[in-house]
């Protein structure tokens, strides 16, 4: 399975108080590895996040199921209705 990691740093210059320091595809592993290098970057002082790169979904028109990356933005996903209206 791939996995996609998402590092966060403490920024007091930012509204939410963090920022987005590393975004990284880590391909594919399994899950103790993946565990291990999220415990790792929680050991540095940082807030981490493990997401499976890519999600199954329903094609709105057809029905049919499909695999998109999990960050893309719900008006660009068959699987939304704001795609097939623009």
């Amino acid at each position: 399975m791939e996995y996609t990691i998402e590092v966060y740093k403490a920024d007091r210059r930012t509204k939410s108080g963090e920022r987005l320091e590393l975004k990284k595809d880590l391909g594919d592993i399994n899950e103790s590895l993946a565990a291990a290098v999220v415990e790792a970057n929680r050991a540095a002082g940082f807030r981490v996040e493990l997401h499976e790169t890519y999600v199954t979904k329903t094609n709105m028109m057809s029905g049919k199921e499909f695999k998109e990356r999990y960050d893309t933005p719900y008006y660009c996903s068959p699987s939304s209705e704001t795609y097939w209206s623009m």
